[in-house]
């Protein structure tokens, strides 16, 4: 996807308008919609501003990934001694046979969870 879809999806998607995400901004409504026709490009400084007010990081903006969290969720603590990042880059230093034994105990986890769950009565009704 290029910048400009990017912006209109995330516009779109928090139901705001253009004039909103230019006055956020300060800048034309005309500016947004070529930024997201792709007429123009919006400059560093904005792009930055950009992120902010979505909640996603400059490299989701630019179409560099599709990982939409942002960067400071990466940040949140997920136990007394890792960080979500210092989590992801423990795994990602592991060889290939201990990554898929991380993987293979995150599924049975999530299954194991999943179980219990259904398995419990609910008075809360699934949208």
């Amino acid at each position: 996807m290029k910048l400009g879809e990017i912006i209109y999806a995330l516009r779109t998607e928090r139901k705001m308008g253009q004039k909103e995400l230019a006055l956020l901004l300060n800048l034309s409504i005309g500016t947004i919609s070529n930024y997201e026709k792709s007429v123009h490009f919006p400059d560093l400084f904005t792009i930055r501003k950009l992120a902010d007010i979505f909640d996603v990081t400059v490299d989701y903006l630019l179409g560099r990934t599709g990982y939409r969290c942002s960067p400071e969720a990466l940040k949140e603590y997920i136990t007394t001694e890792y960080t979500v990042s210092e989590f992801i880059n423990t795994i990602i230093s592991l060889d290939t046979a201990s990554r898929t034994s991380v993987t293979d105990f995150a599924d049975y986890l999530k299954n194991k969870r999943s179980a219990m769950t259904s398995a419990e009565p609910s008075d809360e009704t699934c949208v």
